[in-house]
């Protein structure tokens, strides 16, 4: 039965996309995130689902749809030579079938999000790719959110429809991505153009960010309570009531935690130290691994170069009384745990600079047109809501990747190229005087003006009086006698 529902969804998808080809994008877009050859029992795990919808969404590009928006913007030539460069990393790593194994769904993340935004030049399909992967992503966390709720969950154990522990399904993965979501989602809640904004509309996506929420408290890990935590920061600077703000935040904090489970306080209790910790003892020693390994091999070992490492782990702890205890461990094959360690491990200097720099222009650029458009009002008044709610997105990812291996994870790239077709659309269509934080004030350069002594006034030239006839005659002769010589 599940398998012939999601072959239905698939292919009436795939049927509207012959008259509107773009909904091959948001295709492509479900089945990379919600994966469904991994949820069917048999029919759609024996088909190249990805790859087909990937065609489709190229092909429905190149045969109908406008091409004058094809020059690649600045990140997307970054992202370009990251590809490149990930390519040939790909072709020189220390375990080659390894690396051929994630470059095989690295590269379709990569190359899709440089295409993507060739496609969106529209509010419509801005906002239309942004409602795609919402859903998508509610699939997983409407699921993870009821069985929470029900009492189940557990750190690696709450079952989000798959057995496989790994891609979105991973839980700290997860975790990341559906805290980052909830600025897009209160965004769609009050904007949106495709869902209208009713009571019934924002019931759901309140109840969608609720199940976000929840997430973190199901798998239980540490990456999505900080997640949490930098959220709640964020949205305090987007509100108008600051301290009512607070005051709600605090009064849901200290009634929720009575009721969370016991195992997930106890786990939470290891963020205040590493010592005793396997896992923060393990990460630490792979990241100072990976530090080491830079040294000897400066531009990455290729992907899955992790598989090299080769760990002692200290996890000496002291007890209440003092006492030190001396704990020493041995592992070997560790995941990097960190997506900037996995740049700098898997694709060197080079890459971890082309990685640092795609993520940090777009959050620069969402201040950017942030700023310029917070006044604004009328048929612009979603520019500046929608540029923060990206910006935010994207910081509590960059958050969240310091504690998982996400930095190829393709939910990040869909953002990414959101934020470049947003840019582009507002560079075009909503263009106004943009935010320069090195432009004086309007009230600076005034001061200054007030500040500057008055100019004089120049004197006006004194009017000239007519010479008499003899007067001419002397000017006009020559000083050193006439011309006759006489």
């Amino acid at each position: 039965m599940r398998d012939l529902f999601l072959i239905g969804f698939l292919v009436a998808i795939l049927l509207a996309g012959f008259r509107r080809p773009f909904l091959f994008v948001c295709a492509y877009v479900y089945v990379d995130i919600v994966s469904p050859q991994r949820l069917s029992y048999y029919l759609l795990s024996s088909i190249p689902v990805s790859l087909i919808v990937f065609i489709a969404a190229f092909l429905g590009w190149a045969i109908n749809d406008d091409k004058t928006l094809s020059k690649p913007t600045p990140r997307q030539i970054l992202l370009i030579l990251l590809l490149l460069y990930c390519g040939y990393t790909t072709l020189t790593a220390d375990y080659p079938d390894a690396a051929l194994d994630k470059w095989d769904w690295v590269w379709k993340a990569l190359v899709f999000s440089i295409f993507m935004p060739m496609t969106l030049y529209t509010r419509v399909r801005i906002e239309g790719v942004l409602l795609f992967m919402l859903l998508c992503l509610s699939s997983i966390a409407v699921v993870g959110g009821a069985k929470t709720l029900a009492g189940g969950g557990g750190y690696g154990t709450l079952n989000l429809m798959v057995a496989n522990n790994s891609g979105m399904y991973e839980s700290s993965t997860i975790s990341a991505f559906a805290i980052c979501s909830i600025p897009l989602i209160l965004y769609m809640a009050k904007y949106s153009t495709i869902v209208r904004p009713t009571i019934f509309s924002r019931i759901y996506w309140y109840a969608l960010a609720f199940a976000c929420l929840l997430i973190p408290i199901g798998t239980q890990t540490r990456t999505g309570l900080l997640c949490i935590v930098l959220a709640g920061v964020l949205e305090l600077r987007a509100t108008k009531r600051r301290f009512l703000y607070i005051g709600i935040i605090a009064a849901i904090v200290a009634a929720g935690i009575p009721f969370l489970p016991k195992s997930y306080t106890q786990r939470m209790d290891t963020i205040q130290g590493y010592k005793g910790d396997a896992s923060a003892s393990t990460r630490l020693a792979v990241w100072k691994w990976t530090l080491d390994y830079s040294k000897s091999h400066p531009f990455g070992g290729g992907f899955e170069a992790y598989l090299g490492n080769k760990l002692t782990i200290d996890m000496s702890y002291k007890t209440a009384d003092g006492t030190v205890v001396s704990v020493v461990g041995y592992d070997a094959g560790r995941s990097f745990h960190n997506a900037y360690f996995e740049m700098l491990g898997e694709q060197g200097y080079p890459g971890l600079a082309l990685f640092l720099a795609v993520h940090l222009i777009g959050i620069f650029r969402m201040e950017v047109i942030r700023r310029s458009y917070l006044k604004e009002e009328g048929a612009n008044a979603w520019v500046s809501p929608l540029a923060a709610a990206l910006q935010h997105a994207h910081l509590i990812f960059m958050l969240g990747s310091s504690f998982v291996g996400i930095a190829f994870q393709p939910y990040i790239y869909y953002i990414i190229a959101v934020e470049i077709g947003f840019d582009r659309y507002v560079q075009i269509h909503v263009k106004r005087r943009v935010w320069n934080p090195f432009r004086k004030r309007k009230r600076d350069a005034a001061a200054e003006q007030e500040s500057e002594p008055p100019e004089l006034p120049e004197p006006e030239p004194e009017p000239e009086r007519p010479l008499s006839a003899a007067a001419e005659r002397r000017r006009a002769q020559p000083r050193w006698g006439n011309v006759n010589g006489k």
